[in-house]
Order: C-alpha cells, then structure tokens, then sequence
C-alpha cells in the first residue's frame, strides 16, 4: 500500500487565523488534502484515512501587546497505518495570551501519532496548552506519544500544561510529558566566559529550545525564513526577561 505523504506548515497571527506556508503531498504527487480542513476561527480539523501520514508545523507568533489566540486542533485516526506529526511553537510575551488544545482520537488499529509542542512565555503573557490522546476499545497496536516542553522568561509569566491520556484498548504503546523552566544559567555563565554577551547566550538557548520545531519543515527556503521570523519574536523578549 502506497502512503500518501503531506505536510502543512502553518502561522498562526495575533487574530488566531492560520496563513499556510506550506500545504500539499511530499512524495511528488498533486496536493491531497487530509480530510476536512478549517483554516481560521473554529481551528483546525483534520481526519487521516488509510495510509495517510500528515505533518502539521505550527507557528504561533502575535504581534499585538494584547493579542488572545484560541487555537483548537481536532485529529481522527480514521485509518489503518495512518500517521500525524504535529511540532508546535507558541511564543508570547507583554500581555498576550496563547491557548492551545490539541485533540487526537484513535478510533481503530495501526495508527501513530506524535506530539512536540513548545512554549515560550515573557513579560505577563499566559500560555496554555492541554492535550488529549483517546485510544478507543479496539484500536490495538496504537503508538501515540505527546510531549509539552515549556520555557519562563520572567517572574510574571505563566504557562500552564495539562497533557492527558484515555487509553481502553489493549497492546498500545502511549505516553505523555510535561517541563516547565526557565534559562540556564550555569550556560550563560560558560558562554560569557567565551566572550558571548549576555544578550546573544540567551538568543543561543532560545534558538536551541525552539529548533526542533523549525527543524522539521521540509522545505529548505521556508525553513530559513521562519527562523528568520521565530529569532525576530525571540529578540523583542529580551528586554523582559
């Protein structure tokens, strides 16, 4: 059986729309959407049949002080062998506000799904992001794992993660994680020493910390230019931290 291979890449504004960056097949193949999709508003929705595999990137960048950003993700692994990836990235600082929910059902057997989502919160900003693997009766042989890993930048900043699993089948391999810190200063301290400013270590840290997001768009050239976009954000929490 042929798997159909897509990847989207998507940033998420200050009024929670999505502008796609990238959406379409990575084997060669005209563009096939997987199952329903909403860009905007109401979230983002998605159903995989059998054999498909979807790469979902997202990138949640406000710009506006006040900025409050909903961003709900709904995901059925309809089919058998189907696969999603989601690698998220939300940065926040001043008084935004960022709510992520991430919902991922696995309704049958012999699918996949894995999770990375990363935060960063500055100045008074609030983060959240809760996420929920179900595994229904019958779905044997489900890999589902989801990891939320989440930085401090400032005393008033605040992140709250609740990752969760319901699993009632039989014969899965699931798991879930949740870290909440702050920069390490032992790191500063060892690349001051170098004669790397203060200012340019915790662009390194953060770059390091928010790297295996970006690593995962496919295309070279869009790949570059979010980086170039992500180390802009970082550079303005600076000041707050």
């Amino acid at each position: 059986m042929r798997i159909s291979k897509m990847q989207k890449v998507l940033l998420i504004n200050e009024w929670g729309l999505a502008e796609v960056l990238a959406d379409g097949v990575t084997d060669g193949r005209p563009e096939s959407r997987a199952g329903g999709l909403m860009d905007g508003l109401d979230g983002l929705t998605y159903a995989l049949a059998e054999g498909e595999s979807l790469s979902l990137v997202l990138l949640v960048l406000p710009d506006a002080p006040d900025a409050v950003i909903n961003l709900p993700v709904q995901v059925k692994m309809d089919g058998p062998n189907s696969q999603f990836e989601l690698h998220a990235l939300a940065l926040a600082g001043e008084r935004q506000k960022v709510n992520v929910r991430v919902d991922v059902e696995h309704p049958g057997p012999d699918a996949r799904s894995n999770q990375l989502i990363r935060c960063v919160a500055g100045g008074e900003s609030r983060i959240a992001f809760e996420g929920l693997i179900k595994v229904l009766p019958g779905a044997i042989r489900t890999e589902a794992f989801q990891t939320s890993n989440n930085l401090l930048l400032s005393e008033q900043a605040k992140v709250r993660t609740c990752p969760q699993l319901e699993i009632y089948a039989d014969d899965v391999k699931c798991s879930h994680g949740a870290t909440t810190g702050s920069l390490d200063e032992d790191e500063q301290f060892y690349m001051r020493s170098r004669g790397i400013t203060l200012e340019q270590a915790r662009l390194l840290q953060l770059r390091s910390f928010v790297w295996p997001v970006l690593a995962q768009i496919e295309q070279e050239d869009l790949r570059a230019s979010c980086d170039e976009q992500v180390s802009r954000a970082l550079a303005t929490m600076f000041p707050r931290l």
